[in-house]
């Protein structure tokens, strides 16, 4: 993606995100691409720095923030071939549910024999 948009994959996704859903607030956006909020907050900033989008406080209450796509952010979207989200959630999103479900239990042998328990659940593993 950042070869034919000149941006990363991450800030891609949520700008389609954002595109889709005109007045999207912080929280649903986290929430749509699991992520932490202030990892969501931080592509918003990117976002609005650069152009793509803009944010307004919403009508019916002042402490959310809504985001909307401005000309450019949809020019960049353009660029995109897609999908938005990455070849890895696509992938993932097409699978039958038997092969979930094996794959499900084949991670979970693999994280048995790296020792990771839940509560690692957040932390990336170069951080372990």
């Amino acid at each position: 993606m950042e070869k034919s948009a000149g941006i990363g994959g991450a800030p891609i996704w949520a700008m389609h995100l954002i595109a889709k859903e005109p007045g999207i607030g912080v929280t649903q956006l986290a929430q749509a691409m699991d992520v932490h909020q202030s990892t969501a907050s931080n592509l918003v900033k990117s976002l609005v720095q650069a152009g793509f989008i803009h944010t307004e406080k919403a009508a019916h209450d002042k402490r959310v923030v809504e985001m909307y796509a401005l000309p450019d952010g949809l020019k960049l979207l353009k660029k995109v071939p897609g999908p938005y989200s990455g070849v890895l959630p696509q992938a993932l999103s097409e699978l039958d549910d038997q092969t979930l479900q094996e794959l499900e239990r084949s991670l979970e042998v693999l994280l048995q024999r790296m020792d990771i328990d839940e509560s690692s659940a957040k932390t990336p593993m170069a951080m372990m």
